[in-house]
This record gives C-alpha cells, sequence and structure tokens, in this order.
C-alpha cells in the first residue's frame, strides 16, 4: 500500500510514522524538519512542497492508496492574525487532496474547535469537515474518515512546551484565563483514536472520543509542581478566537462539564 502523510515531519505526524508500516510518503514545507524526519525513518520519501500548489498536491498523490491528512495551520491566535494563510492550508489544501485522491482511503485530522466556533481555525476545520462530506457523496468507492479530539500534550505551539521552558530556565509566565478548561491527552491516544477510526467508523462523521478536560489553573499548578514555582504570571483574559470551555460534539457537554483530570493525574501525563 502507498501512504501519504501530509504533516508528516510535525509531531503527530512522526508519531504516526512509528506505527505505519508499507510504502510512506510525507510531505511538509520546512525542508529541514523533512531533512530529520529522513534519518528517523530512512525508508520514508519525502517531498518538500506546501499542499495549497495544485502541482504538489497532484505530485504527492500519485499512486497513492491511503492519506492521513495532517498538515493544518493550527494556531488559534496566529489564524486570527494570518487568516489568508489558515485558509489557504486548511481548506485550499484540502480540496487540492479531495480533488487528486482517487485512492482507497482519505483520513483527516479534525478539532473540537469545530464543533463551537468562534475563530478562524475552528471555521476552517468546521467547512473542511464539511468538504469531506460532500465528497463522500460523489466517491463511493472512497473511504472518507474524519478525527476529531481536543488538544494532545506538547504539541507544536503547545502551551506546556512555552510554559516547561520558563519554569525551568526562568521569565514571566502567561496565562490566559485560568478558570477557562480545555481536552487534553496523550500522543499515543491520539494516534490509538486514528487506528481505532479507520476500524470502526463507517462514514466521514466526526469520530470522537470520550474525553476529560483539564482546568488551566490545575494543569499551571501541576507543571509548577513539577518543573518549578514561575518568578511572576501575568493573566491577560482569553484571546480572539478562544472558548471559555470547549465541545467535542455540537450537541454534547462542554469540557468545564465533563470529568477532569486531577492534579497527580496531570502530573504523570506531563
Amino acid at each position: 500500500m502507498k501512504i501519504l502523510v501530509t504533516g508528516g515531519s510535525g509531531f503527530l505526524g512522526q508519531a504516526l510514522l512509528s506505527r505505519l508500516n508499507g510504502d510512506i510518503r510525507i510531505v511538509a514545507r520546512d525542508e529541514g524538519d523533512l531533512v530529520m524526519t529522513k534519518q528517523r525513518f530512512p525508508l520514508v520519501e519525502i517531498v518538500t512542497g506546501d499542499i495549497s500548489d495544485k502541482f504538489i498536491s497532484k505530485k504527492i498523490l500519485k499512486d497513492v492508496d491511503i492519506v492521513y491528512h495532517l498538515a493544518a495551520f493550527k494556531h488559534v491566535g496566529l489564524a486570527e492574525q494570518q487568516s489568508y494563510q489558515c485558509v489557504n492550508t486548511n481548506l485550499i489544501g484540502t480540496m487540492n487532496l479531495l480533488n487528486y485522491f482517487q485512492g482507497q482511503t482519505f483520513l483527516a485530522i479534525s478539532t473540537d474547535k469545530a464543533a463551537q466556533v468562534t475563530g478562524v481555525y475552528g471555521a476552517t476545520k468546521l467547512l473542511m469537515e464539511r468538504l469531506i462530506a460532500e465528497y463522500e457523496k460523489l466517491n463511493s468507492d472512497i473511504k472518507y474518515r474524519v478525527v476529531r479530539y481536543g488538544n494532545v500534550l506538547y504539541s507544536t505551539g503547545s502551551v506546556l512546551v512555552k510554559w516547561k521552558k520558563i519554569l525551568q530556565e526562568g521569565g514571566e509566565l502567561i496565562v490566559t484565563e485560568p478558570n477557562a478548561t480545555r481536552y487534553f491527552w496523550t500522543i499515543n491516544e491520539a494516534i490509538d483514536l486514528i487506528e481505532d477510526c479507520l476500524e470502526n467508523a463507517t462514514s466521514s462523521s466526526p469520530y470522537c472520543p470520550e474525553m476529560k478536560s483539564i482546568k488551566i489553573a490545575d494543569l499551571l499548578e501541576a507543571m509548577q509542581v513539577k518543573y518549578g514555582r514561575a518568578s511572576s504570571i501575568k493573566v491577560i483574559g482569553l484571546q480572539k478566537g478562544e472558548n471559555f470551555h470547549e465541545k467535542i460534539l455540537e450537541q454534547g457537554t462542554h469540557s468545564g462539564e465533563c470529568e477532569r483530570y486531577n492534579i497527580n493525574e496531570i502530573m504523570e501525563m506531563i
């Protein structure tokens, strides 16, 4: 089987590569990250390029049977400032892949931000889900699947990465809203869900896990217990595009209502 992983040199992509077997091709925009990924996974074919480029999308999909579409512009704050690039990657890029793909299975990663849209990033992911659902109606011989979940601990741009560095090296620690809640889980749980979706999902309807949430104040306390106390903490409030609580499903409960991790559980995860 020929497998394509978009965003294959990223945090989630490399974790997925560790689980995959077969003839694998990955694409990403940063050639440096691709070269380092190639060193870790020597048998993987690497392609430098942007999926919003039609030529690149057509090239990387040649003879591909399965697509794991992980590439995304996913920083909530930057998406508000750089909406063009967010749309270009998350929507135009996805449409290019959908237009040129002629294989067997197309799986895309979405987000809880699509269930309760308040910003550009969540809007692009919701529209991505709807696009995939429309293509599913047109191409009944292709399996279209969508995985939707919350935050992955220590993923690229994660607040944990920033906080850990500050707690270990010193400096002012920035917190948006201590009482806000977010869905979090580990990278292994995220990859497990992808595999579970491929095995058990029957359509492109978002495949969602049951997730526990974390109160931001509890996450910060666990980080400080484990990595050291911050010399100063500045609370700046929720930023544009952010929700106080998140949802996995539109009609489901939000992250302030579901089961939460306690401090000890968080410390084991981080």
